[in-house]
């Protein structure tokens, strides 16, 4: 951890559904980045080795009995962070695309006591070195500017899952999270909860094995889906987290 984390206990969230490929490469980087650094593998109903080979690279693997989705397998890794009494997780996909070097640039702006939760913004960096597809490009613009307007302040990247949360915002997403594409919905609710959030442009890679489930099609599905539950949520009673769970 960077300076400035003294004392302070870190957990790595890691959300895997068959990710053997590449898994035990994420745990290894994660370790070698800050070995202080508590892998938490939470297994998403994976039936090949993914929770095999994350646990012999050295991360403590939670499985769940069967696939919740990506929302579902999130939540459970900062419910494990809060019962455990993390101060600090960061949160990484395991299909490789998050570089653990990244992470000093969402840690010192959380360390520094500037937001509840840092995201690392693919396309904050002016090199526009990031490239997606067509219906995946729109709809992220689209979910820019309408989450930028019901929050307040300007956000790029509101599907990224890689992500640092202090102790206020661990208490929020174990208590609530929204599940199937919850990146989105998550960023709003961190508004309507008061915790302060910011984005740090970072570089994310290829996926190391497979592919999206995201395709043309789904992205439309999602993107109504979405736009859906952001209307939902507008009337949903803004509630800050319980202080005795943040001190």
């Amino acid at each position: 951890m960077p300076s400035g984390s003294d004392g302070l206990r870190g957990a790595a969230i890691v959300p895997a559904h068959n990710e053997e490929a590449c898994i035990a490469q994420v745990v290894r980087e994660i370790r070698a980045f800050d070995p202080g650094l508590e892998v938490v593998v939470v297994d998403d109903g994976s039936v090949d080795r993914t929770a095999r080979l994350a646990a012999q690279a050295g991360a403590h693997v939670v499985r769940l009995p069967f696939n919740l989705g990506i929302g579902g397998a999130v939540q459970t890794g900062f419910k494990y962070a809060l019962a455990e009494g993390f101060d600090v997780a960061v949160r990484l996909d395991g299909d490789g695309q998050h570089d653990p070097q990244e992470l000093p640039r969402l840690l010192e702006p959380l360390l520094a006591g500037e937001a509840d939760i840092v995201v690392g913004s693919r396309f904050a960096a002016r090199d526009g070195h990031y490239r997606a597809g067509l219906a995946r490009s729109l709809g992220i613009r689209l979910f820019a500017r309408i989450v930028s307007l019901l929050v307040g302040q300007r956000v790029t990247d509101t599907t990224s899952g890689f992500q640092a949360v202090n102790r206020r915002g661990i208490a929020l997403f174990a208590a609530d999270y929204p599940h199937d594409y919850p990146e989105v919905e998550a960023t709003v609710m961190v508004h309507r909860h008061r915790l302060t959030m910011k984005e740090v442009p970072v570089r994310m890679r290829e996926r190391a094995a497979g592919a999206s489930s995201i395709t043309a099609l789904r992205s439309v599905y999602y993107a109504a889906k979405v736009l859906l539950a952001l209307f939902v949520g507008l009337f949903r009673r803004s509630v800050t987290p319980l202080e005795e769970d943040t001190e």
